[in-house]
């Protein structure tokens, strides 16, 4: 897997991450921004420009962190960690 940098501004259609997309470069696109309304806007945004190309779009995990304790997990964060949890047999792969 070859990463190839960030672009976090001037994302328009004529975008270096848009044009590469279009040409065929990129295989996937991770998502990785804050977990804040204006990230998860972000992302939003980044998706639907994208969306129209053939290329897999992730974002990275969210949820509980190891070590947190989970009586202060807000809700969404809670909500977002059952929805996407995965079996204990694979939380233990390293």
């Amino acid at each position: 897997m070859k990463f190839s940098g960030s672009y976090t501004s001037g994302l328009s259609s004529g975008s270096a991450l848009v044009q590469r997309v279009a040409d065929g470069e990129v295989g996937e696109v991770v998502l990785a921004l804050s977990t804040t309304m204006e990230g998860d806007t972000t992302n939003f945004f980044i998706y639907r420009k994208l969306s129209p190309y053939d290329v897999k779009i992730s974002v990275i995990a969210r949820g509980v962190s190891i070590g947190d304790e989970i009586e202060y997990a807000d809700e969404i964060t809670l909500g977002r960690s059952i929805v996407n949890r995965t079996s204990f047999n694979d939380s233990i792969k390293i």
